[in-house]
């Protein structure tokens, strides 16, 4: 179990394995949410996944899962004393997964690539979440504010049409609009640095008030949970991958009918 020092407030440097099993639920929840996604674009069934609430809803607690667990991770990361080189390296892993996500896309879907996907934006706001850590409890109202961006934002462009250029590429990665792109997958930084803000304050809080509840529980972990956890710290590996090989699995039962 995870030790905080009292003297120098760091994390000894074991995993923290209900984060990576929190991870890893985010992981097959999304597996399955894009295996129907990807049964729709094949034709096997009809769904709305841009307007019905039922897959809408379901992004968006997806979303806010690997954000918060990211939020987490950050936290552990900072109270273990990670330098920038260490964190700049796995900050260049997802920043090219990143741009394989919007390669893809593009191969794929052409007109409405990934340009500002979750990766993207995990990028970006995994900067603006290292400057900010060390802001205390602010980072929860300051996570409010940003996440109030989704109804303020349309209000404020509504009255002040001047604005209406942030809804542009590349303007609206910043997430100030009133209308969504045409895209395959969208995560601004607003208002979804509110979800990261709010996974280091948690965390920040969790390490020094409850660190047992981030920790790995007497012994090792075996079987199913095992899985999770391995699956957990291969997270961005198994991202990159899962979507060609399920899509490479339909399209090759397809050529078979």
């Amino acid at each position: 179990m995870p030790v905080v020092c009292a003297g120098c407030g760091k994390v000894n440097t074991m995993r923290l394995e209900r984060i990576d099993i929190l991870r890893a639920a985010a992981m097959l929840w999304m597996t399955a949410f894009h295996f129907c996604f990807d049964l729709n674009h094949f034709g096997f069934i009809e769904q709305n996944f841009h307007d019905d609430p039922f897959w809408t809803w379901q992004r968006t607690a997806i979303v806010s899962l690997f954000l918060f667990t990211a939020g987490l991770s950050q936290a552990v990361a900072l109270q273990g004393g990670q330098g920038w080189p260490r964190f700049w390296r796995r900050w260049a892993q997802v920043a090219g997964g990143a741009l394989l996500v919007s390669f893809g896309s593009w191969l794929m879907f052409p007109n409405s690539f990934i340009y500002f996907g979750i990766l993207h934006g995990i990028a970006v706001m995994l900067i603006l979440v290292r400057l900010t850590a060390g802001w205390g409890v602010w980072l929860w109202p300051l996570g409010a504010l940003a996440l109030s961006i989704n109804w303020v934002a349309p209000l404020v462009i509504a009255v002040l049409p001047s604005l209406a250029f942030l809804n542009q590429p590349g303007f609206n990665a910043l997430g100030f609009i009133s209308e969504l792109p045409v895209t395959e997958d969208y995560a601004p930084v607003l208002p979804w640095l509110g979800v990261m803000w709010w996974g280091v304050a948690a965390g920040r809080w969790a390490l020094v008030n409850r660190p047992g509840w981030l920790g790995a529980d007497e012994g090792s972990a075996r079987g199913f949970r095992r899985g999770m956890v391995c699956l957990g710290r291969w997270s961005l590996s198994y991202y990159l991958l899962h979507q060609p090989v399920l899509i490479g699995l339909l399209a090759g039962w397809m050529a078979l009918q």
